[in-house]
């Protein structure tokens, strides 16, 4: 059921981008935690302001693209819980929930949906 319009999913992913850069310092991540943590942070944000969506700002990156790459980082994220970050608690509880919360979005998101050239809604 897709029900979250790409307004809306463009605001969230800007949260989700002040969540990554913020994790580090309010979960106390140190060394290759929070580095990959932060770029993360960084590359999400790369990609939603180059998406062609509301968010957007330069526009270039198709919505289909930004779509598959949130699906692929979500199970990459997961998959990486369980072998890079399984050796610490936090960041395998964190990359878990992180990645199956992205999961979850990209299930409920109408990416097709109002288009940045359409009315768009909330």
């Amino acid at each position: 059921m897709k029900f979250m319009s790409p307004k809306v999913h463009g605001i969230i992913d800007i949260l989700v981008c002040v969540f990554l850069l913020a994790s580090p310092i309010i979960f106390g991540f140190t060394g290759t935690l929070a580095i990959f943590t932060y770029g993360l942070g960084v590359a999400h944000l790369i990609l939603t302001l180059l998406t062609d969506f509301n968010m957007g700002i330069v526009k270039i990156i198709p919505v289909s693209i930004h779509e598959l790459i949130e699906f692929i980082v979500a199970v990459a994220v997961i998959v990486l819980a369980y072998t890079a970050f399984g050796n610490t608690a936090d960041g395998k509880l964190f990359y878990v929930i992180f990645g199956n919360c992205l999961l979850l979005t990209w299930l409920v998101t109408d990416y097709r949906g109002d288009s940045i050239h359409s009315v768009a809604k909330l």
